[in-house]
């Protein structure tokens, strides 16, 4: 065989090399996947929480108490979350809160759970905060504003809403 016959074989080579790569991609069927390069780590797992809030609001005058117990159903644990509190009337400008809590906005306060290991109930948090003005009535809402990267994804029982009315009576949530 000549040069002439080493190239065409060479053809033939690539040709059968390219229809068997493409026979291939049509004869598997699905959704392709790409596998980690040899020698890398696969994706790290990311962590799951179900934060849930339970507690109570009490409005007397222009004071509102809300007594708040987080629980994490799991299946993994958080290093800390934030809950956000948010009312339908403004705060007044002087406020104590607790050293957990801070002032977000006029109507807003942030304040951090601690630590919740998985299917465990944290510790109870007392927000006493003042109203600028005596209302009927405000609604108050609940939802986690931070939860240290893990994923909730039934937000169903984190994000509340509270209608509490001056009557010195509790709310529970």
């Amino acid at each position: 065989m000549g040069a002439a016959g080493g190239a065409a074989r060479g053809v033939r080579l690539r040709a059968w090399l390219v229809s068997g790569v493409c026979a291939g991609a049509v004869l598997v069927p699905g959704t392709a996947v790409a596998a980690p390069a040899a020698g890398t780590a696969p994706a790290a797992r990311v962590p799951e929480a179900d934060l849930a809030f339970h507690g109570t609001a009490v409005m007397t005058g222009d004071r509102v108490e809300v007594l708040l117990t987080p629980r994490n159903h799991g299946p993994d644990a958080l290093t800390d979350a934030t809950v956000r509190l948010r009312w339908s009337a403004e705060l007044a400008d002087a406020q104590q809160l607790p050293a957990r809590c801070t002032r977000e906005d006029e109507r807003t306060v942030v304040c951090g759970t601690g630590a919740l290991t998985s299917d465990a109930t944290g510790e109870q948090l007392r927000v006493p905060v003042r109203l600028r003005e005596r209302p009927p009535e405000v609604t108050l809402e609940l939802d986690t504003a931070w939860s240290a990267g893990v994923v909730d994804e039934d937000r169903s029982n984190d994000r509340l809403k509270v209608l509490v009315l001056a009557t010195g009576d509790a709310y529970a949530f």
